[in-house]
């Protein structure tokens, strides 16, 4: 089943439970709701005929008075009242009066005059004291036919002389509560239909985007040249983008193409100054500019040599997941093999040399990779060291790491390219020559250090530059 009908019948069954729910819910409260309000008029309308009878009722002249044929005009009228939708055209109280033993005194029905209502709950609750009402079904096979009688009691100071009852049939309510139900079930309806035609195109508009994503995966994966889709949502959009980014570098195209590029560019100066030499080289000169292009011939050619090397290394580290082995590596005797290996450029430049590491501090992984990435820092030191300066290699032990700094005299590193050094390919003058390295010196250096999980920090000090290397330091086993 595809995955956006999934999401539609869980999107339709959680919005049509909860619909239904809130709905039947709704209904069954508009009843009661509808008779509560109803009640609560009865009472405000009995409190007020109990004001109006309390003179007539203690006085003993309820029969003589006017409120006889007051009640009778009252049944009689015809409001003709548009409620809503309903139109309402007789008038539906029912009003009687008994004295303090219930009594019937007045009945606007003409019915109950005489008769004794003091068992009824209305009047018997309404004489003790107490909040009288009651429901009585007029007929007792039809449940529709139940009548609400809300009573106040009539007051002579604190004496209760007598019961005024305010009766109200409740199918004289039905017609509103029918139509409130008709109108919320509509709604209702309507709500949950437009709520699920929103989560059916929610799940068109997603099943769309998935697939023309699945689309543009089968195609790459079939070597097809396939644009990536544009799909709109932040989860959406970032899988595209992730899928994207998981092509080109299955493919290694962007890697590719970057290494191509740069290594043709950096091999254009060389090959140039070969070829031109070689040129000269066929015309009759003195035999000291013969050597002169013969050497430069040389030089050029190890220096492809070098940036072809370097390319290698640092491709294969790139291309690793994890370290081969982690053993211990002496940090002391690491540093002066590598000291002892350009010694002949150190006596060279005339440099001072220090070695400040403690014989016992050793670092956890794989030697051939650190004594790699010590050569190429030890390389660039001496590469900006000027004449008769200071090249020093310390280090320090920091909890479980070890920080390996190495530091030499020399011109500051410009700002703008401090946050560069270890990018691919970059490079600055060298101060003797004033040409560029390969630029892939720091960038090996830094890959290094991250399959160690360590970290590569240079930065300008007082009076040169200095490089930090964080390492996990050799615990002992």
């Amino acid at each position: 089943m595809p995955l956006g009908i999934r999401i539609f019948l869980v999107y339709f069954l959680f919005v049509g439970l909860a619909g239904w729910f809130v709905l039947s819910t709704v209904m069954d409260e508009i009843r009661p709701g509808v008779r509560q309000s109803t009640e609560e008029t009865l009472v405000d309308t009995a409190n007020l005929l109990a004001e109006i009878l309390r003179d007539e009722v203690k006085a003993g002249r309820l029969q003589q008075s006017l409120l006889p044929q007051v009640l009778q005009a009252y049944g009689q009228r015809q409001p003709r009242a548009q409620i809503w939708g309903v139109e309402k055209t007789q008038v539906n109280h029912r009003i009687y009066v008994t004295d303090a033993k219930g009594v019937v005194l007045l009945d606007s029905s003409g019915a109950a005059v005489g008769q004794d209502y003091s068992r009824w709950n209305d009047v018997l609750l309404t004489l003790r004291g107490e909040y009288g009402a009651r429901s009585t079904k007029e007929d007792p096979s039809d449940p529709d036919s139940s009548v609400m009688y809300v009573a106040a009691p009539i007051m002579d100071g604190a004496q209760i002389i007598g019961v005024v009852s305010v009766a109200k049939p409740n199918r004289t309510l039905q017609p509103y509560i029918e139509r409130s139900e008709q109108r919320l079930a509509w709604l209702g309806g309507g709500l949950i239909v437009l709520g699920l035609l929103i989560g059916a195109l929610l799940s068109l508009w997603l099943s769309a985007a998935l697939r023309k994503l699945t689309r543009y995966a089968q195609a790459v994966s079939a070597g097809q040249r396939a644009e990536l889709p544009s799909v709109h949502g932040g989860e959406l959009a970032q899988l595209a983008e992730a899928i994207e980014h998981m092509r080109t570098e299955l493919e290694g195209k962007a890697y590719v193409e970057r290494y191509v590029h740069t290594l043709t560019h950096e091999l254009k100066s060389p090959l140039a100054a070969i070829r031109g030499a070689a040129e000269l080289l066929d015309s009759e000169m003195p035999a000291a500019q013969r050597q002169r292009f013969v050497a430069n011939i040389e030089q050029e050619s190890a220096r492809m040599q070098q940036l072809i090397e370097r390319l290698l290394h640092l491709a294969q580290v790139e291309q690793r997941q994890g370290l081969e082995e982690q053993v211990e590596v002496p940090l002391r005797p690491l540093i002066d093999a590598l000291l002892q290996a350009q010694m002949a450029r150190i006596e060279a430049g005339d440099l001072q040399v220090e070695n400040l590491i403690e014989p016992a501090l050793s670092v956890c992984g794989e030697a051939f990779l650190l004594r790699q990435a010590l050569a190429n820092l030890l390389d660039n030191a001496l590469d900006f060291t000027p004449p008769g300066g200071l090249i020093r290699f310390s280090a320090q032990a920091r909890g479980e790491q070890v920080e390996v700094r190495l530091f030499n005299q020399g011109e500051p590193i410009p700002d703008y390219a401090l946050t560069r050094l270890s990018e691919r390919f970059y490079s600055l003058p060298r101060p003797n020559s004033g040409r560029k390295s390969t630029g892939l010196g720091l960038n090996f250096v830094e890959e290094v250090m991250q399959l160690h999980g360590g970290a590569l920090q240079i930065g300008n000090a007082q009076g040169g530059v200095e490089v930090c290397l964080r390492l996990p330091r050799f615990l002992g086993e």
